[in-house]
């Protein structure tokens, strides 16, 4: 691997997307939309509970940083273990080459599971908004740091237009700061992994949450491994945690929930 993460899954993502571009052309893509039958869940509502933290329970196989977290990795297993201990949405990885996932996960969940899903993978192109309301997913991540403000503008106006709701993922306060130059960022997501490096510091929720207004829905993502953190998130007011390798690699799944959010 080398140093910056983050450039290197970049450049393999659009090497990847002139294929699918050639495969399925995007006026293709956008027809098939017209035959989705599947009303979406809100992922907005879902995660907006009041006096709840709620959780968005996280499905991937594997990690850079971690490497393989599940042999035996059946999404749809995973997705039902975490509606039935009480997951208020799921998160779909979708990124092949570093985290094992698969577009068509989120189908295959969708069909026999009904809560809201983000869809999580390194967008980088505003076809992927259209592949990613064609899959079945409710949601999908943006890595802010990734656009410019017009284009983050213009990706959140075709995600509204398709009935998708975005988490807008950031990391420092230029983040930060382009976010809320955005009228139509509902969603807040604070990862403590710096993507470049792939270290994570929980310091970072504490320094950027306080900036980001009451009236928006607000995220943490990373780095949360037990009840003590999620302690912490629920009184700083955080709204919902993203949560995932320590679920991954727990033997059983509904039991490390319970016990990571504190339910009983």
């Amino acid at each position: 691997m080398q140093n910056d993460f983050l450039k290197e899954v970049i450049i393999k993502k659009k090497e990847k997307l002139i294929i699918k571009k050639n495969e399925l052309p995007l006026e293709v893509l956008k027809e098939r939309l017209n035959f989705l039958s599947k009303k979406p869940i809100s992922f907005y509502k879902a995660i907006s509970k009041k006096n709840k933290l709620c959780l968005i329970a996280e499905i991937k196989r594997s990690s850079p940083s971690q490497g393989i977290l599940r042999e035996d990795f059946d999404p749809l297993k995973i997705a039902s273990d975490y509606k039935e201990a009480g997951a208020d949405s799921l998160s779909v990885l979708t990124e092949k080459d570093y985290f094992g996932g698969c577009l068509s996960y989120i189908s295959l969940i969708k069909e026999k599971i009904d809560l809201p899903i983000l869809r999580k993978d390194f967008i980088v192109d505003i076809y992927e908004v259209y592949e990613t309301k064609l899959a079945g997913a409710d949601a999908l991540l943006l890595i802010v740091e990734l656009f410019s403000k017009e284009t983050l503008s213009e990706y959140l106006e075709v995600a509204e237009n398709l009935s998708l709701d975005c988490l807008l993922e950031i990391n420092s306060e230029k983040d930060l700061k382009r976010v809320l130059s955005l009228k139509k960022a509902k969603i807040i997501g604070i990862n403590n992994r710096n993507l470049h490096t792939l270290e994570v510091d929980l310091k970072t929720t504490e320094r950027l949450f306080p900036f980001i207004p009451k009236d928006k829905i607000r995220v943490v993502e990373s780095g949360i491994s037990n009840y003590q953190d999620v302690l912490f998130l629920k009184v700083l007011g955080v709204n919902a945690v993203l949560i995932g390798s320590v679920f991954m690699t727990a033997s059983d799944i509904k039991s490390k929930v319970k016990e990571i959010m504190g339910w009983q």
